[in-house]
C-alpha cells in the first residue's frame, strides 16, 4: 500500500500583531437625526472636574488648603485696610473739616447777632457814637464777611448749605445800608432814624440769624456724619480676621498629626502676621473709639450749649438796647396781655442763657472749665438786677436814668453783658482745645494702620503658602 509523500513544508503560523494605532482626531460625528447633540462642558465644569481630582491625593489637598489660607489672610489685610482707611478719614474730617466748619457758622451766627448789638449801643449813644462801639460792628461785619466766604469755599455745590450761605451774602450788604441810614438820620436828629434801625433789626432777627441759625444746624449735621462713620467697630474685618486665624491653626494641627512636627515656621509665620493685624485693629480701633466719644461727650456737647448760650447773650443784649430805641412802639400779646416786645424778648433770651450755663456747668469735667461758666452765672444774675432797675426807670419815665443804667460808663448792664461775653469765650476756647487734644488722639491712634495692615497681610498670605510648599516639597 503505498502512502503519499509527507509535505516537507512547516505549519502555518499566525500573523505577528501590529502595534495599536491610537485614533487620529477627526471631525465631530453628526448626531443621528432626530436627536440633539451632545452638549459641551463648560471651562469651570471642567476645572471642578480637575480640582475634585486633585483633592483626592495629599498634595492636592495641601495645595487647596494653602490657596484658601492666602485668600483669607489677604482678604482680612484688604477689608481691614478699607474699613480703617475709611474711619480714619471720617476722624480727619471731624478734626480738620467738619468741627471747625460748625465753629464757624456759629461764629457766623455770633457775629451777626453782635453786629446788631453793637449797632442799638452805638444809636443809643445819640450823635456822639463811640469809636469803640463802631470799631465792634465794622470788625463784626467783617467777620461775619470772612466766615461766609470759608462756608461757601468748603459747601458742596448745589446743597441747601450753598444756597443759605448764598442768601446771607445777598442780605448782608442790605443790613449794612439800613444801618448806615439809621445813622445818618439819627445824627441830624431826625425820629426817622429810630425806624431804620428797628428795620435793620428786624431783617436780623427775622431773615438773617435765622438763616445762619440754619447753616449752623447743618454743619452740625454734618459732623454728626462724621462722627458717627468714624466710630463704629471694623465687625467685617474682625470677623474675617477671627476666621483667618481660625483656619491657619486648623492647618497647623492637621500638618502636626501627619508628620508629628510641632511646629511649620512658614504657617506660624502666618499665623503671627495675622495676629498682629487683628490686635491692632481691635486695640487701635477700640482706643480711637474712646478718644472720638471722649472728644464729643466732653468737647462738642460743651460748645454747642456754650455757644447758644453765648448767642443767646448776644440777642438778649440786642433786645435790652432796642426797647430803649423803641420806646414802647414795638408791643405783643401773649395770653390776653400786651408787653413791650423787646423786654418780652429779653426776658426769653436770659431764660435760655441762664438754661445753657447751668448744663454747661454740668458739662464742665475740670475746673479750667467750670471757672468761667461759674463767673458767668455769676454777672448774668448782677444783670438781671441792672436790667430790672432799668426797666423801672423807663416805665417811670425816667428814660436818662434808663440809659445810663443800660450804657453808661459804671455800674450798667453793658459791663454785665460783657463780662458773660468774655467769660463764655474763655469757656469755649477751653472746650475747643480738650476737643483737638481727644479727637487728635483717636485719629494718631489710626495712623499707620491702613498700610501696615495691607503690608502684614501679604507677608502673612506669603508665610502661609511657604509653609505649605514646605509640605509639598516632602511628595517630589
Amino acid at each position: 500500500m503505498t502512502h503519499p509523500p509527507k509535505s516537507s513544508a512547516a505549519p502555518p503560523q499566525a500573523a505577528p500583531a501590529l502595534p495599536a494605532v491610537p485614533p487620529q482626531p477627526g471631525p465631530p460625528v453628526p448626531a443621528p437625526a432626530g436627536q440633539p447633540p451632545a452638549p459641551r462642558r463648560t471651562a469651570f465644569a471642567e476645572g471642578a472636574e480637575r480640582l475634585r481630582a486633585a483633592a483626592t491625593t495629599e498634595p492636592g489637598r495641601l495645595r487647596v488648603i494653602g490657596a484658601v489660607l492666602a485668600l483669607l489672610v489677604v482678604a482680612f489685610g484688604a477689608v481691614t485696610a478699607w474699613q480703617t482707611s475709611e474711619r480714619a478719614a471720617a476722624a480727619d474730617d471731624v478734626l480738620h473739616r467738619s468741627q471747625p466748619l460748625s465753629s464757624g457758622a456759629a461764629g457766623i451766627y455770633r457775629s451777626l447777632a453782635d453786629a446788631n448789638t453793637a449797632a442799638s449801643s452805638g444809636f443809643l449813644a445819640g450823635g456822639q457814637e463811640s469809636a469803640a462801639s463802631r470799631d465792634r460792628y465794622e470788625k463784626d461785619i467783617r467777620a461775619a464777611a470772612g466766615g461766609l466766604v470759608t462756608a461757601a469755599a468748603n459747601a458742596e455745590p448745589g446743597s441747601s448749605s450753598e444756597a443759605t450761605i448764598a442768601r446771607l451774602n445777598r442780605l448782608l450788604p442790605q443790613y449794612k445800608g439800613l444801618i448806615e441810614r439809621a445813622r445818618t438820620y439819627n445824627r441830624q436828629g431826625y425820629p426817622v432814624g429810630g425806624a431804620y434801625l428797628r428795620y435793620a433789626n428786624e431783617k436780623m432777627q427775622q431773615e438773617m440769624l435765622p438763616a445762619a441759625e440754619d447753616l449752623y444746624t447743618k454743619e452740625n449735621q454734618r459732623l454728626d456724619a462724621d462722627y458717627a462713620d468714624a466710630t463704629p467697630y471694623p465687625w467685617a474685618a474682625i470677623a474675617l480676621g477671627v476666621l483667618a486665624l481660625a483656619a491657619l491653626g486648623w492647618a497647623q494641627h492637621r500638618t502636626y498629626r501627619r508628620t508629628n512636627r510641632v511646629l511649620n515656621h512658614g504657617l506660624v509665620a502666618g499665623t503671627a502676621a495675622t495676629t498682629v493685624v487683628l490686635l491692632w485693629l481691635v486695640v487701635g480701633h477700640a482706643v480711637a473709639r474712646t478718644e472720638l466719644n471722649g472728644s464729643y461727650d466732653h468737647g462738642i456737647r460743651s460748645l454747642k450749649v456754650l455757644h447758644d448760650a453765648r448767642i443767646a447773650s448776644l440777642k438778649a443784649r440786642g433786645n435790652e438796647n432796642l426797647s430803649l430805641v423803641a420806646r414802647g412802639a414795638e408791643t405783643v400779646t401773649v395770653g390776653g396781655q400786651t408787653y413791650d416786645a423787646y423786654y418780652y424778648d429779653f426776658d426769653k433770651d436770659m431764660g435760655v442763657l441762664g438754661r445753657g450755663l447751668t448744663e454747661a456747668a454740668g458739662l464742665a469735667d475740670d475746673r479750667a472749665g467750670s471757672r468761667p461758666v461759674a463767673a458767668a452765672r455769676g454777672n448774668m444774675a448782677v444783670w438781671k438786677q441792672r436790667h430790672a432797675s432799668a426797666r423801672g426807670e423807663d416805665e417811670n419815665g425816667n428814660y436818662q436814668q434808663a440809659l445810663d443804667l443800660v450804657i453808661g460808663a459804671k455800674g450798667a448792664t453793658g459791663e454785665c453783658f460783657d463780662s458773660v461775653d468774655s467769660n463764655l469765650a474763655r469757656a469755649i476756647d477751653h472746650e475747643q482745645t480738650e476737643f483737638r487734644q481727644a479727637a487728635g488722639s483717636g485719629l494718631d491712634a489710626m495712623t499707620g494702620l491702613t498700610l501696615g495692615a495691607a503690608v502684614l497681610a501679604v507677608l502673612g498670605a506669603a508665610g502661609a503658602v511657604a509653609g505649605i510648599g514646605r509640605r509639598l516639597s516632602e511628595y517630589r
